[in-house]
């Protein structure tokens, strides 16, 4: 296992603890909900980027990118 794998396993854990929190209500779909994607999105595109994954390192910059702009949507509203 090298650094690589590593980064992205990390990745892995955080988007299923936003996935489990957001699912036992213990957080809402919220700034912290996609501030864990965002974090698990861009360490699994980390991950997965020296593994020629293209596919799955495209999802993972698609979801990143989801997440900021929620989180921009997000930060609008309390404006």
């Amino acid at each position: 296992m090298d650094i690589f794998d590593i980064i992205g396993w990390v990745g892995m854990v955080l988007v299923l603890l936003a996935y489990v929190l957001l699912s036992t209500n213990k957080i809402k779909n919220g700034y912290l909900y996609q501030l864990l994607n965002l974090f698990a999105a861009a360490l699994m595109a980390i991950g997965l980027f020296p593994k020629n994954a293209w596919f799955s390192f495209t999802l993972q910059i698609i979801w990143g990118v989801v997440a900021i702009l929620a989180i921009l949507k997000f930060k609008s509203k309390k404006k």
